[in-house]
């Protein structure tokens, strides 16, 4: 499978790239080199160019989108809500069915997740308060709502919680609670 990934020299690329090169061909993009090897072809993209994303997604099977932006009003924008409506847009286009996006967790309950772990469930609405972050990644997953209603893309949304880079783990004294527990019914 032909697969274009989205800001992949960011937190999770170095370790999603290395996983997928060996089953599928990568066109990894991101707007930084990726600084590790890889089996594959990386192109420098700002997923805010729409024709860029248009052209990279061209002879692709699949997006996977890992392009994050926090802090900055205008860039965060630009990569979180607009980058994932190009990159629907270049799905549509080019009839890729298949899309994978990514945010973090406290786009589905905003700030009050540490409050509570219960009352989550799917068909809850997105509630990602006024963290600039949060709030613009919250617009994406929108965007991608939207999209696979209205056209024949299959989205599915994977929601960190925090991510540790296995040689720098947290110690017990500086180590974050969880926020919130899985759980099924007996």
């Amino acid at each position: 499978m032909k697969v274009l990934i989205l800001g992949g020299a960011g937190m999770l690329g170095p370790y999603v790239v290395p996983v997928l090169q060996h089953d599928h061909e990568l066109l990894v993009t991101d707007i930084t080199p990726l600084t590790i090897e890889f089996r594959g072809e990386f192109r420098h993209l700002d997923v805010a160019d729409a024709a860029g994303v248009l052209d990279a997604a061209k002879g692709m099977d699949a997006i996977i989108n890992l392009a994050v932006l926090r802090q900055d009003r205008q860039l965060a924008f630009d990569v979180n809500t607009l980058g994932c409506y190009n990159m629907m847009c270049a799905a549509v286009a080019h009839g890729i069915r298949r899309v994978i996006n990514t945010g973090p967790h406290f786009t589905v309950a905003g700030p009050s997740y540490e409050s509570f772990d219960f009352g989550l469930n799917p068909d809850m609405p997105a509630q990602p308060g006024t963290n600039l972050y949060a709030l613009t990644k919250g617009l994406g997953q929108e965007i991608c709502r939207v999209f696979s209603t209205e056209h024949d893309v299959y989205v599915q949304t994977y929601l960190f919680y925090n991510f540790y880079d296995p040689s720098n783990l947290p110690t017990e004294r500086t180590r974050h609670p969880r926020p919130f527990a899985i759980s099924w019914q007996n």
